[in-house]
């Protein structure tokens, strides 16, 4: 028994034929060659999803798609320029087979939760440290979608109130997503380049649009401290964001990803110290969340579509009035 899971990004379309135990058998791409309909980016996920079915039993298909999700319909898509598309009908009137539609982030959130850094967990937030900070809430097993269906959105809780807070893309001032997106800490790290020209930031990203997120982090491993004060307000920040996200759920697990992760324990350690003495309770609490990296990487896209397919069909298969003429 196998599932189709779909990453819909704005980039590229990736697609995988997927266990239902989250294992990929294979997967394939296709650049998504925006600005284009929804039909015709449609119309090549229909060609991907036929070529990897080929020979294959497929119960059903998941897509992650960026945006606002609704009960397979994308209400608003910024990435994708879509607004108020059936997906979802749009899809299962060409393939033939149920087609489950969820955001992106929500999708590989639930990808990492029940088939990566999470597997086994009862619970789980993942964040995504990009451009933006992305997320999802997994409880027991399932996602955290909210009366509209696009709850989690972490990035826009506010962790600094104060008119002198950067302003986010959402057009709110001190959002999360502001303060620790990996964009976040590139503006910091530029600013620490001008205050201080003799950094050892300067050598290795002689102008700034050779810094990455990387930089300050390897400035600060060599000693540099305008570096070492960069990487400790940014893991403050992070670690506001984090201990708020524990305070809400008490997950089992917290779960990064991005570039910014890629930094190991150099991050982890640190921010699992700042985030100890702001979770509440946490000097008398006998269970403590697992602060961690994911470990899909970029398949968690359509490893998380794929599962999601397998859970809302089981899900419906279970509503039956009476699932014994199904056998």
């Amino acid at each position: 028994m196998a599932y189709l899971g779909v990453d819909l990004g704005g980039t590229n379309i990736k697609a995988a034929l997927v266990t239902e135990e989250g294992k990929i058998l294979r997967e394939a791409s296709v650049p998504t060659a925006l600005p284009r309909s929804p039909e015709a980016v449609c119309d090549d996920i229909v060609r991907l999803c036929t070529e990897l079915a080929s020979g294959e039993w497929v119960e059903a298909i998941g897509v992650g798609c960026p945006g606002s999700v609704d009960r397979g319909r994308v209400l608003y898509s910024n990435n994708l320029n879509w607004h108020d598309f059936d997906m979802a009908e749009y899809l299962q009137s060409r393939i033939g087979l149920p087609v489950y539609i969820g955001n992106d982030a929500n999708v590989a959130a639930l990808g990492e939760a029940l088939a990566g850094c999470a597997k086994g967990a009862e619970s789980a937030v993942i964040l995504t440290l990009g451009t933006g900070v992305g997320g999802g809430v997994v409880l027991q097993g399932k996602l955290l979608t909210g009366y509209t269906g696009v709850a989690s959105e972490p990035g826009h809780m506010v962790i600094m109130d104060s008119l002198d807070a950067p302003r986010c893309t959402c057009g709110r001032c001190g959002c999360f997503e502001s303060l620790a997106s990996a964009t976040a800490l590139i503006r910091m790290t530029a600013e620490a380049c001008r205050a201080h020209p003799q950094s050892l930031l300067h050598t290795l990203a002689p102008r700034e649009d050779t810094i990455t997120g990387r930089t300050a982090f390897d400035a600060a491993i060599q000693g540099d401290i305008a570096a070492q004060e960069v990487v400790e307000h940014y893991i403050h920040y992070l670690a506001v964001g984090v201990a708020n996200l524990i305070n809400i759920f008490f997950p089992e697990v917290i779960g990064l990803s991005g570039g910014v992760a890629n930094q190991g324990e150099a991050l982890l350690r640190p921010l699992r110290a700042a985030v100890e003495p702001m979770v509440f309770g946490n000097a008398f609490a006998q269970k403590h969340t697992r602060i961690t990296t994911c470990t899909l990487g970029y398949r968690a896209g359509v490893i998380g579509a794929a599962l999601l397919a397998k859970q809302k069909q089981q899900s419906e298969y279970s509503m039956l009035p009476d699932r014994q003429m199904l056998h």
